[in-house]
């Protein structure tokens, strides 16, 4: 567990909903009767209207019962939501919670590392990219020196286009640098690594040299 909620407020609110099925699930009983006993009186004695009638309120308090259940495995649900757990191990980072905060609903609290999921990119440009093909092995050396390998598990299909603003959403922004010669645009590799130094300490947003064995005899580097 990473840290917990005040869950006062939610137990409240549980509680005001257990009650209120209570309370659901008796008007049923009582409306379900009130309809059998109707049912099972003689025409004189009730008209078809008064079936009809006690049929659809036990019928609409029965759905009032399925609308409390749902609010009370809601507020169970907000009152587990209290206690903040990592869902995967890691680093925890960025940190800045005291007890006594106020957290809005959505708001970012701190920043987990999954361990397990570091990757590269490499960022080679489109003049290169008909050489790169999936599954490639990729040599990775870090700037302290330490060498690790992968293996090329996807190519972008899309980067940001800066005369199209409404291309931005959820792909990569890589910048070209050029004034006024139109430069290669550079592409997002993803490259999986398939082994890692036992005591190397990896950090996201770190710095390598990328080397790719293609089958061709050109060989190139690039800079992550």
């Amino acid at each position: 567990m990473l840290f917990e909620v005040d869950a006062s407020h939610y137990q409240l609110t549980m509680q005001r909903a257990v009650n209120n099925v209570i309370a659901r699930k008796t008007d049923v009983d009582l409306r379900n009767e009130e309809a059998a006993r109707r049912r099972s009186a003689n025409d004189l004695v009730v008209s078809r209207e008064n079936r009809n009638q006690a049929s659809s309120a036990a019928k609409v308090a029965e759905a009032q019962y399925q609308q409390a259940l749902s609010e009370l495995a809601s507020a169970k649900l907000d009152l587990q939501r209290t206690k903040i757990r990592a869902t995967a191990d890691g680093y925890i980072t960025n940190l800045n919670l005291h007890k006594g905060d106020y957290i809005q609903v959505g708001q970012p609290a701190l920043a987990l590392i999954d361990k397990d999921s570091f990757w590269v990119y490499g960022y080679f440009e489109e003049t290169k990219l008909p050489l790169v093909k999936e599954g490639e092995i990729a040599e990775i050396t870090l700037m302290s020196g330490e060498k690790m390998r992968g293996h090329v598990s996807s190519i972008a299909r899309g980067i940001y286009d800066s005369d199209n603003p409404d291309s931005q959403e959820l792909i990569a922004n890589v910048r070209p640098t050029f004034d006024w010669v139109r430069l290669a645009r550079r592409i997002p590799v993803h490259i999986t690594l398939d082994n890692m130094p036992a005591n190397q300490i990896l950090a996201m947003g770190t710095t390598c040299t990328v080397v790719l064995q293609t089958e061709h005899p050109r060989r190139w580097w690039d800079i992550f």
